[in-house]
């Protein structure tokens, strides 16, 4: 079992940016993918961000080049840099842990609010 621990949401206007966090602890495998998802308000929870144990990234269209997302294994803490916010970036923020490189199943934050005001 893998918990996971997400840190870093709050309000900011758009144009400007956050960083969210996410500290994972409990039974990993060494191979893994952890990543960002969120949620909006009347919609289906999307991808936002993955990154694999050994680097390879994956985003979504809607936020390649405003996003960076970033880990450090050490400490098994996985890291969204949001840049140049939108009002429709404003969601629930999900943190997620999957064994391996297959990104189905997997273990979930509690989610943190990421509200964008324009």
């Amino acid at each position: 079992q893998v918990q996971l621990v997400e840190s870093g949401g709050g309000l900011v206007q758009a144009g400007g940016s956050l960083r969210l966090s996410c500290a994972a602890s409990g039974s990993m495998f060494a191979i893994n993918t952890m990543g960002w998802y969120r949620q909006a308000p009347g919609k289906q929870r999307e991808l936002v961000a993955t990154i694999r144990s050994r680097g390879g990234t994956n985003y979504a269209n809607s936020v390649k080049g405003r996003f960076t997302i970033s880990r450090e294994n050490a400490k098994n803490t996985v890291y969204l840099q949001m840049n140049m916010l939108k009002p429709e970036d404003t969601a629930v923020y999900y943190c997620v842990y999957f064994a391996g490189y297959v990104t189905s199943g997997g273990s979930w934050g509690q989610g943190t609010q990421v509200t964008v005001s324009s």
